[in-house]
């Protein structure tokens, strides 16, 4: 292999994009980091209390915020050399603002980033199909289940047990609120001369391996890893997804509704 190119990389994406999916595949190659929300809440406390960290033993807030990071970077490196980070864009301007104090001056949010964390690859995961993006963020949402083991099993669960029920206002808000984030990743990438690495839902959840490969190659890595790692998380979507995008399908074309130019709804 050719020397590693990139110390870093950060997938930006929103929710319900395949994101968990993605993730867990680069980690269990066990050379790629270990990828996830590392800066997820949008607070300074909320970082610490999840790297173990007390405010009251840093004689300022920038040394914690300094710790922080520290802590993440750690964590998102596991045993390897690469740190994973991924980030939605909800905490992403939370997350910038942070960055800034620990650089300050006349720098470029990539020059920041990529002094915090190295040279960094950057990934766009995205997910066409707005409604179904929208439906699978309602059913999580309503029922309190997030993501299930490739077994079946629940792998994530964030809230007690409730029934799912079809809001399609609720569907409507979610659309328009993705399609939003997905267009302000695409402004900074266009702020700050970014071309990253496009990566879709679709041929993710169709191909794992194939798209773990294509990453793995693009971060100077063996593609030929990606060949041992199985997928290690089960799609949500059942035939109560199904009926509710039917219903939903029935309804705008009985009722004026917003369009997706993109095609997903």
């Amino acid at each position: 292999m050719t020397r590693q190119p990139f110390q870093s990389y950060m997938i930006c994406t929103v929710p319900r994009s395949g994101s968990t999916l993605l993730c867990s595949l680069l980690d269990a190659t066990g050379v790629a980091g270990v990828p996830d929300s590392h800066f997820h809440v949008p607070s300074l406390d909320g970082w610490l209390e999840e790297y173990g960290l007390k405010r009251a033993g840093f004689a300022s807030d920038l040394d914690a915020l300094r710790a922080a990071f520290a802590a993440a970077v750690a964590r998102g490196k596991g045993e390897s050399d690469l740190f994973g980070l991924r980030l939605q864009r909800g905490s992403f301007d939370f997350f910038l603002a942070q960055l800034k104090r620990l650089f300050p001056g006349p720098m470029s949010d990539r020059a920041r980033l990529e002094a915090a964390f190295g040279p960094t690859l950057f990934i766009h995961l995205s997910r066409s199909d707005r409604l179904g993006q929208a439906i699978s963020r309602l059913r999580a949402e309503q029922t309190g289940l997030w993501h299930r083991n490739a077994d079946g099993s629940e792998r994530e669960r964030l809230a007690p047990p409730r029934d799912a029920r079809y809001d399609r206002a609720a569907l409507i808000r979610h659309m328009a609120l993705h399609k939003a984030q997905d267009a302000a990743w695409e402004g900074w990438f266009r702020q700050e001369g970014l071309t990253p690495l496009r990566l879709r839902y679709d041929a993710l959840a169709k191909d794992p391996g194939q798209v773990l490969a294509q990453v793995l190659a693009a971060l100077g890595l063996d593609p030929a890893l990606a060949l041992s790692v199985e997928p290690p998380t089960a799609r949500l979507s059942d035939a109560l997804s199904q009926d509710w995008r039917d219903r939903f399908e029935r309804e705008a074309g009985e009722w004026s509704t917003p369009s997706d130019p993109e095609g997903g709804g």
